[in-house]
């Protein structure tokens, strides 16, 4: 990522030392995001259906191959809200980032980034992309969950139909949830990208420069996923809730409750595919990232 290797830290590989603009940073990021959702989005599927069971799940492998023997195709569901967003989201992960570093370095008057600044860097990029993002998650959810298949004809009758239903404000149902979720996430990824990187050995090629990426992206990806699901698990059911009484509300409390009634692994489910999306993902994030950057520099 090159707004993070610009610094110069231990580790890092070479990159031009001239500042480039936060355009640059929207259009790699954007490109990014919707490069990891195209190669992702089953599993992330698979998260979310185990994330809304209640009781004992099935084996992540079992979930995947019944969804791709029954669904088939249809098993893309719900792509096109994560998809309209993805571009805005990921660029506005990696600029929000970026404008948050400046001002921290603005602030504190040094040259780069401690890792306690990078972390708080990285906790407002989230906070601010989880305000873009909680109603394309709505959608997307509603449209997942293995329970309301039939009830949506298709993304723009989902849209509809919650309108009428919820209201306008029906959209932005687990917002608080979602703010813990993407400023635990994005605390994790962006704060430890340096430590990461420096712990790899120098790169002396674009191969291995590429690699770097992939495996300190996917590392920290994984990280990000470990602070952050169980307040991604409470943020699905409480988005698929409906009208009438609410059994899950606030994070903390419906983690509690969660713990309470199914457990305190219930807080993991989904784990195992939400980290083989989240952390390959992460990688695949940081690797076209910064090669977007890069040509953008040229």
């Amino acid at each position: 990522m090159a707004t993070k290797q610009e610094g110069g830290n231990a580790g890092s590989p070479p990159t031009p030392t001239k500042s480039q603009p936060l355009w640059h940073n929207i259009i790699s990021g954007g490109i990014a995001g919707v490069s990891e959702i195209l190669v992702m989005y089953p599993l992330d599927v698979v998260k979310t259906r185990a994330q809304l069971q209640v009781g004992q799940s099935q084996s992540m492998f079992t979930s995947l191959v019944q969804m791709i023997r029954h669904d088939g195709f249809r098993m893309y569901r719900g792509i096109v809200p994560p998809l309209a967003v993805e571009a805005p989201k990921r660029a506005i992960k990696f600029a929000s980032n970026k404008f948050y570093e400046q001002k921290i370095l603005a602030f504190y008057g040094n040259s780069k980034l401690t890792q306690k600044q990078a972390i708080c860097s990285g906790i407002g990029a989230g906070v601010t992309e989880a305000f873009i993002v909680v109603p394309f998650e709505l959608v997307k959810i509603r449209l997942q969950a293995k329970e309301n298949a039939g009830k949506y004809k298709n993304t723009m009758d989902c849209v509809v139909k919650i309108a009428k239903s919820e209201g306008l404000g029906g959209f932005f149902k687990g917002l608080e949830s979602t703010l813990w979720r993407h400023a635990l996430w994005n605390s994790a990824y962006f704060g430890f990208i340096h430590t990461l990187k420096a712990a790899l050995p120098t790169p002396t090629s674009q191969k291995q420069t590429l690699l770097n990426n992939f495996v300190a992206g996917g590392l920290a990806g994984t990280l990000g996923t470990v602070l952050n699901t169980p307040a991604d698990v409470v943020k699905s059911r409480i988005q698929n809730q409906g009208t009438g009484p609410k059994k899950y509300t606030w994070c903390i409390p419906s983690m509690v409750t969660v713990a309470r009634e199914e457990g305190v692994a219930a807080l993991y489910k989904g784990f195992l595919p939400k980290v083989l999306r989240l952390g390959p993902g992460g990688g695949i994030l940081l690797v076209v990232n910064d090669y977007v950057m890069k040509l953008l520099a040229k």
